[in-house]
């Protein structure tokens, strides 16, 4: 918890430091001047008040969870800068939610189709058993919560400030919610400001909670994006929904589709195949509409097909344009007629709306 207040998120000084003297010692050394630390950490050092840090922990209902905690994600440890501790607030627990996340992000300045799939990625990922995991931005990331709570399902939030602050303010009824019905998670102490590096740490938090990340709507140089680099970087699966080619907005996931960075998924089931098990989770075939000739053999089509919709035609005609002889064609055609597919008059055959 002194380290989180301390220093910066992915501080490599900070990392150096309590890698050769481990916690305790490292703080007591920045605690008595001999630290090799920045002077900035000195400065906080002297405000440093650690039963003031767990009073605001007690104050705004939340936990602290470190490395070897049984609620502590297993997915931080493989980050090359892992958070010191992650401050949780809800009843759910962070290590199940984030066995089963999918993250799933997108620009802030979304779209309404950009809204639209996000909300039915995050109600039909929810609905399957995944977890959402996302940033609870304006835009896609809102969209998404949304779309999990409304399959009244938990999902998680990771902010850039202290769980104690509503951020942005406009959401602090959703991140209630969120609260209520699954967890917010940050590695920033209760009180912390959302700086914009804060924002790029904890984008590697949302990658690393997850099987895989999805990105809905992207510029050129959208902070989802960054979130799709961690996941590469950790060896996750990273999948983009494509948008409309005349759409800024959807201009950096069409380039990660593109360059072969992404994998384009459209919908839930393919969402699962991108990050379920291999050969288990396969996502369906998608097919168009059934029609009733389908069920036809290719000789029945072939006759099927050689009846006019519009004027008469003698069977003879039928069988020379099917390619097949008169008896068989006449056998044919009355077993299309029973099933319906033409009809028969004295004048000849015709083929049924």
């Amino acid at each position: 918890m002194a380290f989180a207040r301390l220093t910066e998120p992915c501080s490599k000084q900070a990392r150096v430091e309590i890698n050769d003297f481990g916690y305790v010692d490292a703080l007591a050394r920045v605690l008595a001047g001999q630290s090799r630390l920045s002077g900035t950490v000195c400065g906080r050092a002297q405000q440093l008040d650690l039963d003031r840090e767990v009073r605001a922990t007690t104050l705004c209902q939340s936990r602290v969870v470190i490395p070897g905690d049984p609620d502590w994600p297993t997915g931080f440890d493989d980050l090359e800068h892992p958070p010191h501790c992650v401050w949780v607030r809800g009843g759910g627990r962070l290590s199940d939610l984030a066995a089963v996340g999918v993250a799933v992000v997108g620009a802030r300045g979304s779209t309404s189709y950009g809204n639209h799939v996000a909300a039915e990625l995050g109600y039909g990922l929810t609905a399957q058993g995944a977890v959402v995991v996302s940033g609870a931005a304006f835009g896609i990331d809102a969209a998404v919560h949304r779309g999990a709570l409304a399959a009244d399902g938990p999902t998680v939030a990771a902010l850039a400030c202290g769980v104690d602050r509503a951020y942005p303010a406009a959401h602090a009824d959703l991140l209630d919610q969120i609260v209520r019905d699954g967890l917010i998670v940050s590695e920033a102490p209760p009180g912390a400001l959302p700086l914009r590096s804060r924002f790029l740490a904890r984008n590697r938090l949302i990658a690393a909670a997850s099987r895989g990340t999805i990105v809905i709507e992207a510029g050129r140089r959208s902070g989802s994006l960054n979130t799709a680099g961690w996941a590469v970087t950790l060896g996750r699966p990273v999948g983009a929904v494509p948008g409309p080619v005349t759409s800024a907005a959807s201009a950096g996931t069409n380039a990660w589709i593109r360059e072969h960075a992404a994998e384009l998924v459209t919908a839930t089931d393919e969402v699962i195949e991108l990050v379920g098990e291999m050969g288990a989770d396969l996502a369906e075939e998608p097919r168009g509409p059934r029609r009733p000739e389908d069920d036809l053999d290719p000789t029945e089509m072939a006759v099927w097909e050689a009846v006019s919709p519009h004027r008469v035609r003698q069977a003879q005609q039928v069988a020379v344009d099917a390619g097949v002889d008169l008896a068989q064609c006449q056998v044919l055609l009355a077993g299309l007629e029973v099933r319906g597919f033409v009809g028969r008059d004295h004048h000849g055959w015709r083929r049924t709306p």
